[in-house]
């Protein structure tokens, strides 16, 4: 991971439909967390995942997961899902990313996440539009 690269940090609350019948969050929940800031990070750079399907024909679409789970995060607890690019290639995406309870500094889950861009059409990797690749800083 590149300490150097930008930091984006989106805020979550978990919901009860977020938890198991513990009242913990279920585990698979993590990596939507996870996507929606990835999400938000893009739009922050002024780009709608919407817009590129129908503009450019290009979906953002997991390649590669890692997690790894340290503690819980429960029912109505405040988080933070924290995204730091540590890679960009021609058509693909690696981000670092963290769930954080702020409260008590607690991290909760870690991993990486490496998204591929695709051809709707062809549903095979291409290469990241130069408009969206040019606003996207670089990690090296």
């Amino acid at each position: 991971m590149n300490d150097e690269s930008p930091v984006f940090v989106w805020p979550i609350r978990v919901y009860y439909e977020d938890t198991d019948t513990g009242g913990v969050v279920y585990y698979a929940n993590y990596l939507k967390f996870m996507e929606r800031a990835r999400t938000e990070w893009l739009r922050s750079l002024g780009f709608e995942q919407d817009l590129l399907l129908q503009q450019d024909g290009i979906i953002f679409a997991v390649r590669q997961v890692e997690l790894g789970y340290h503690a819980p995060a429960r029912f109505n607890d405040n988080l933070e899902v924290i995204a730091r690019l540590s890679q960009k290639g021609r058509a693909s995406l690696t981000f670092y990313q963290e769930v954080v309870r702020p409260s008590d500094s607690q991290l909760l889950c870690r991993g990486t996440i490496k998204i591929a861009c695709v051809n709707m059409e062809t549903m095979r990797p291409t290469p990241i539009p130069k408009k969206l690749l040019m606003e996207i800083p670089d990690v090296d």
